[in-house]
């Protein structure tokens, strides 16, 4: 009577079995990567916790600094990643010439779009006096940051170090790096914010501190750990800097560039949500910040899955294996879909118990404003827990697109998702509407969701167009 359904049910677990099969090679690239990253979040977690004890125009100030920076960061990580599927697909055709040519050529780019940037970020500081922002958050925000803008140098350079490394899957030794990095961060961090140890109390400025040191510090120790490796020693090496190839070079900013500006299309959108909630006022975007840090653990592990794709696509594509390629992929967007799914969960469930930890509610002198904060911040949640599987899928989809070198197209469909979807939605639903803060992250729920369908529409197309024409 039931065999109707057991086969039913059977055929299901043949299925996905195709894919659930890729599920522990996935984990195993992808957890050291999600590891590096969330210790990045973290660390940006422990940081707004420790300067949420200052106040909340402290907490505010710090999010309106970190907006500049998202967008700087937003480029100059999003032009790195055009190693890593060079270096893959060298990697897996055993071409060492042409995977040393890629990082070299992409160590020197990222090298001086690090300095550039940070003197991007410098002249833009102004900008934020005719922000519409509280006038106490900006007085705060500015000496914040200029020494968070130095830091972008050996970021970018650790990003090139980075990308490099994934592209030969060694997915460890930067997250061996970021985790050294961040224990010295939070270590700094507690002694010139709350001036221990006999170090002067410097606030919001200790935290810049923190970030800067901890920054050259990964550096250092990344360069130091792939130089005593065995694999990645010549390629780190002898490195003749200044010998370059035009054509190379026009190869990474072919990929670099596209890839930069749909990270960029994105990062704004988000930066975009803070400065509105900035307009609305100190709490809204203290609210702000409380969600975007939160929800920003949970898109890291999508990027750790993000940058396996990027690595398995890379290779399979160097061996022609695009029946292989798409079956990796799925199996990786089918994952990243289903922890996301999970985080969602816990998001609706915990609402109202995480922006807790971000404030002192003993201060009885601003427990008005902190209330208000833990409300406010809540409600985003459950829009930010809507919102995980649209943003997991659009992740893991892009970065599948960068393993296969499509970044053109994938660019303009982040264009349309984020500044012709999200944003206006955002704009309309917070400022002439009575959403107020919950406008924009609808509109950030818009934005992701039309990015999720339409990078998936076009991966299926393109890797299937890639397996017929194989065939």
């Amino acid at each position: 009577m039931f065999d109707w359904f057991f086969t039913f049910v059977f055929k299901i677990y043949i299925l996905f079995s195709d894919y659930t099969k890729e599920f522990k090679t996935n984990l195993s690239l992808a957890a050291p990567v999600m590891l590096g990253l969330l210790g990045h979040t973290l660390v940006a977690m422990v940081d707004n916790i420790m300067v949420g004890q200052l106040g909340t125009a402290q907490l505010a100030a710090v999010s309106l600094g970190n907006s500049f920076m998202f967008i700087a960061m937003s480029l100059g990580i999003g032009f790195s990643t055009a190693i890593t599927p060079l270096v893959a697909e060298a990697d897996s055709e055993g071409n060492f010439k042409a995977g040393k040519s890629s990082f070299k050529h992409g160590l020197f780019l990222c090298t001086g779009l690090g300095i550039s940037l940070f003197l991007l970020v410098l002249f833009a500081k102004p900008l934020m006096y005719a922000m519409e922002q509280p006038i106490e958050v900006v007085e705060l925000a500015m000496p914040y940051l200029t020494l968070v803008a130095a830091s972008l140098v050996p970021l970018i350079i650790f990003q090139a170090f980075k990308q490099f490394s994934d592209g030969l899957s060694m997915t460890r030794y930067p997250m061996y790096a970021t985790i050294a990095a961040n224990g010295i961060n939070v270590l700094l961090n507690y002694i010139f914010i709350f001036g221990k140890f006999g170090a002067p109390e410097l606030g919001i400025v200790g935290a810049a501190i923190g970030t800067l040191v901890s920054r050259m510090v990964m550096v250092i120790y990344l360069w130091f750990m792939l130089a005593r490796h065995q694999k990645s020693k010549p390629f780190v090496v002898n490195i003749k800097f200044f010998t370059l190839s035009k054509s190379m070079l026009m190869k990474l900013v072919n990929l670099g560039f596209p890839s930069a500006l749909q990270m960029f299309f994105e990062v704004a959108v988000f930066t975009a949500a803070i400065w509105l909630s900035g307009i609305l006022g100190k709490n809204p975007q203290a609210a702000n910040q409380i969600a975007l840090n939160l929800s920003s653990m949970t898109f890291m592990i999508a990027m750790g899955f993000g940058v396996v794709a990027m690595i398995r696509v890379g290779n399979q594509k160097g061996l022609q294996q695009f029946t292989e390629l798409r079956r990796i992929a799925f199996s990786i967007i089918l994952q990243t879909s289903m922890l996301a799914a999970i985080f969602g969960v816990l998001f609706i469930v915990f609402n109202g118990f995480l922006p807790k930890l971000y404030l002192d509610l003993n201060d009885t002198e601003n427990l008005a404003d902190n209330l208000e904060v833990i409300s406010l911040a809540s409600n985003l949640l459950i829009i930010a827990a809507v919102f995980q599987i649209s943003d997991a899928i659009q992740v893991v989809t892009i970065a599948a697109l960068r393993g296969m070198q499509d970044v053109k197209v994938p660019t303009f469909l982040a264009f349309i998702a984020y500044w012709v979807i999200g944003l206006p939605v955002s704009y309309y639903l917070s400022m002439h509407s009575d959403y107020g803060s919950s406008g924009i992250w609808i509109g950030l729920l818009a934005g992701l969701t039309a990015s999720a369908i339409m990078c998936f529409i076009r991966f299926n197309k393109l890797s299937k167009k890639l397996v017929l024409r194989n065939q």
